[in-house]
């Protein structure tokens, strides 16, 4: 396995491990099932820190991409099908082709099958428009943004709820409950989600999310010293934030972190800090106060593509 680790560029070294490592798994250069370097193998023949591929493994255990075996070692895991490079569009087609033979066989017509297939993917589509589903987060900052994104990808009615929210179990929350049709998660709150809401019978679906590459990247290419100030909306977006960071190796930067609404108190951090960040729900508050136009850099958390293409697939299967 081959792995080019590139030292002073900005660049987390276990981001740039996890990112070779997956890239090698999408090429087919691993394989599901092949065994991967021990920790301690891996770090040697790297030339880094054993915590730097540690970091890297456990980010891809987590998002289901590596699994360890306890006295047997780390495989790539059965999982990963879902995103190895096979063409997708190829296996579809001898489905579509095996679906036509059989209606040819029973005397069909080609126009009579594609009026099926037509039909049967615009019902589809109609159905899943008409559901109503519930995101569920631990911050309402992030339950809103996921819930527009799965609005707009999936076009269901997707409606934003914390744990707490669920916690709390009021009328208004009760009610939302039992009108939707799906309870979406992450997959850290799938568990406690599930026991939460079992009383209301609802299918319980997981997704992933990741933090956004670029904007770590962005921080990390930051000289030593540069003081930075974080606002978000909730306690738990910041600890989400202060957690990515340090699995980036940026425990140690100068950062002041804040959920202040007053105006005093925000103009006294950014007057002291060098470069803000700010969630997605802080930007604009944030930015009139910033008269003397430091740097913003947005902090983005996005749910993952593959993660939602198979919560799409599950969605399907359940109209069924």
């Amino acid at each position: 396995m081959e792995i080019v680790i590139t030292k002073n560029n900005g660049i987390p070294l276990y981001l740039q491990v996890k990112k070779q490592i997956m890239n090698q798994i999408r090429n087919g250069s691993l394989k599901v099932g092949s065994k991967m370097p021990t920790e301690r193998e891996l770090a040697e023949n790297l030339k880094v820190s054993r915590n730097t591929v540690s970091t890297a493994y456990k980010e891809l255990e987590k998002e289901g991409v590596l699994k360890s075996y306890q006295g047997k070692g780390t495989f790539v895991a059965e999982e990963g099908r879902s995103w190895q490079n096979q063409n997708i569009k190829d296996k579809i087609v001898k489905f579509v082709d095996l679906g036509l033979e059989e209606a040819l066989e029973t005397g069909m017509s080609i126009e009579e099958f594609l009026d099926i297939v037509e039909n049967r993917v615009r019902e589809k589509i109609e159905q899943m428009n008409k559901m109503v589903a519930v995101y569920v987060e631990c911050n309402i900052e992030q339950a809103k943004m996921f819930s527009k994104e799965l609005n707009e990808s999936t076009h269901m009615s997707v409606i934003p709820l914390t744990v707490s929210d669920l916690m709390t179990m009021n009328e208004e929350v009760k009610q939302t409950l039992t009108n939707c049709q799906v309870v979406i998660t992450t997959f850290n709150h799938v568990n406690e989600v599930t026991r939460i809401v079992s009383g209301f019978h609802k299918e319980v679906l997981g997704v992933a999310i990741n933090a956004d590459l670029s904007t770590i990247v962005k921080i990390a290419r930051y000289q030593d010293g540069t003081r930075f100030g974080f606002f978000c909306l909730s306690e738990e977006f910041m600890f989400k934030i202060q957690g990515a960071l340090e699995s980036a190796g940026l425990s140690n930067i100068d950062i002041t972190y804040s959920t202040t609404r007053d105006k005093a108190e925000i103009k006294e951090i950014t007057d002291k800090s060098d470069v803000i960040i700010v969630s997605p729900g802080r930007y604009s508050d944030v930015m009139e106060i910033n008269k003397d136009n430091k740097e913003v850099i947005n902090f983005i958390y996005s749910l993952d593509d593959g993660s939602v293409k198979a919560l799409k697939s599950k969605i399907v299967e359940l109209q069924n």
